[in-house]
């Protein structure tokens, strides 16, 4: 039998099975990758003649995950975990497809800094990313209509944005069309309103959520695990706040791939291999002089960059 976790406490799972039921299940000791040949559902039927081992692993089944199990002496055991499309790290979930990147418009303050290293450490990802700037009821129009203007350049690199208040929810029915067939996923720091943002998709699902300390200007975590819940035909998880965005694994390259908007102009710049930091005839500083990249991109690249390099002379 084949199903997808949509929770995990401890070493116990919650399965979504093929008819849409709820199962708990425990992980055996050892367990391995699979595949299927031909298969065009996670749900399809695997048979010893379709189902091929890729490898043992010791690997820990995460929310998301596809899986294998069986009912075995009184419980049901997973067996297997298929392959992920996706996996993410700190949120600990697999198979995700889509991220709604939640930034409230004030408590916490919107950070262009965060986002951009959001955006960089994702860009590893193959993920559709939409922002959600949520809490506008909080400021005046003129502070909305100032992120959104600014926000439309990241519209332009491909992110979509949604301006909304979460707990009125205006574009709920646009949310629920972009959430059909998707396992998607809701990101952001600590008190910018997801978990009031899924209260408000999700009735009667009351997740606990927390005013901002005005004493720190954050929030605290509120949602203390990973849970993927059912919704319009897709599947949706709030996740605990990212504890760590760091760029310890990347390398000045994967940098500048992740900086999307600088692809139309690098091809400009005099040197193969260009960093767009000192170098003389930059592409990326001439289209930054010329208006074509915002100065709030180019200096966070720049800090990134510094980052990057900071981590590598430690090592």
């Amino acid at each position: 039998m084949i199903g997808q976790i949509i929770k995990q406490i401890s070493n116990q799972y919650t399965i979504l099975t093929h008819d849409n039921n709820l199962i708990e299940a425990i992980a055996r000791g050892k367990l391995r990758y699979i595949e299927v040949d031909g298969a065009s559902s996670f749900y399809q039927s695997v048979s010893s003649k379709t189902k091929k081992e890729v490898k043992h692993q010791q690997i820990s089944p995460k929310v998301g995950d596809i899986v294998t199990y069986a009912f075995i002496s009184d419980h049901y055991v997973i067996q297997d975990i298929h392959p992920r499309k996706t996996d993410l790290y700190r949120p600990d979930i697999a198979n995700v497809d889509q991220l709604f990147l939640v930034f409230s418009a004030t408590s916490p303050e919107f950070s262009f800094v965060l986002l951009d290293k959001f955006l960089t450490v994702l860009s590893r990802y193959d993920l559709d990313i939409i922002i959600i700037l949520t809490k506008t009821d909080k400021v005046d129009d003129k502070a909305v209509k100032d992120l959104t203007s600014k926000l439309d350049y990241y519209k332009d690199m491909g992110y979509n944005y949604l301006s909304l208040n979460a707990k009125t929810l205006e574009d709920k029915n646009v949310l629920l069309k972009m959430l059909k067939n998707h396992v998607s996923v809701i990101a952001g720091q600590t008190g910018v309103g997801k978990s009031t943002l899924l209260n408000g998709l999700i009735p009667n699902l009351n997740l606990a959520t927390q005013e901002i300390s005005k004493a720190l200007g954050r929030g605290k975590h509120t949602t203390r695990h990973t849970e993927l819940y059912p919704l319009n035909g897709g599947l949706i998880a709030d996740t605990p706040g990212f504890s760590k965005l760091s760029f310890e694994h990347f390398d000045i390259e994967d940098l500048k791939v992740a900086f999307k908007d600088f692809n139309l102009y690098k091809s400009t710049c005099k040197f193969h291999g260009c960093a767009h930091i000192h170098e003389p005839s930059c592409g990326i500083k001439n289209a930054l002089d010329n208006g074509d990249i915002i100065q709030s991109r180019y200096d966070n690249y720049v800090a990134f960059y510094n980052e990057i390099k900071s981590i590598k002379r430690k090592y």
